[in-house]
């Protein structure tokens, strides 16, 4: 048994000194190659894929903070005075109201 295994390393030994083993003609094939150079453009594109979505991302969170906030803020307020003008109806003993309600004048 010690004999076979001295033979097996001595193998691997002059295998892999050569050059001409079975992993380095492996790597040097040409379907090798292009599966490199399509892993590494597969990368580039998702890294620009990555950074052009960022980009996006930013665009959009800071055009809603500019415009979408202040909107926001606005309805809220609009809401809390049409409320407190139904209140002030109801406790002076006017008819409830809903929001007001834009008819076309009479001619």
């Amino acid at each position: 048994m010690a004999s076979s295994s001295g033979k097996r390393s001595s193998a691997r030994k002059s295998g892999s000194s050569g050059g001409d083993g079975i992993l380095s003609r492996i790597n040097d094939s040409s379907i090798v190659k292009k599966g490199k150079s399509a892993a590494s453009d597969v990368g580039y594109v998702a890294k620009r894929l990555l950074k052009s979505t960022g980009k996006a991302a930013w665009i959009a969170a800071t055009t809603f903070i500019v415009l979408g906030i202040p909107l926001i803020i606005e309805m809220d307020r609009e809401a809390q005075f049409n409320e407190a003008a139904m209140q002030e109806a109801s406790l002076l003993g006017g008819a409830p109201t809903g929001p007001p309600v834009f008819m076309p004048q009479p001619k």
